[in-house]
């Protein structure tokens, strides 16, 4: 799976909450700040990339994101995990503690969820 720029992810976000959408709606969604022609560009470079597909009415398309969400975030999140954290999540976690990122209560309703689940 190709990694996204800023842009392709910023569009995509903008695919999956809208799941079908014209260029125009797109466009709409990102509250008119990114220009119709680049949007049109990035989502033809996202169907090179197989992350969006569409259908054709007459001479325009509406387009849909064929790779999920979760899948994108688990692929790169596991990607960074590896890459900045030794996949490790204690390093992962410890680092977000000491960059004040987390708080006490909210790691201790994840252990909740972990104590839970075993």
């Amino acid at each position: 799976m190709e990694k996204l720029t800023n842009k392709e992810e910023e569009i995509m976000h903008a695919l999956w909450r809208l799941g079908k959408a014209f260029a125009k709606e797109v466009q709409a969604e990102l509250n008119n700040t990114v220009h119709y022609n680049t949007i049109s560009t990035i989502i033809r470079n996202l169907e090179d990339k197989g992350y969006v597909g569409h259908q054709a009415f007459g001479k325009t398309h509406q387009y849909f994101p064929i790779v999920a969400k979760e899948e994108y975030r688990s692929h790169f999140f596991s990607k960074a995990m590896t890459q900045y954290f030794n996949n490790s999540y204690k390093n992962m976690v410890s680092f977000f503690a000491k960059e004040e990122k987390i708080t006490a209560d909210e790691l201790r309703e994840i252990l909740k969820v972990i104590e839970k689940n075993e």
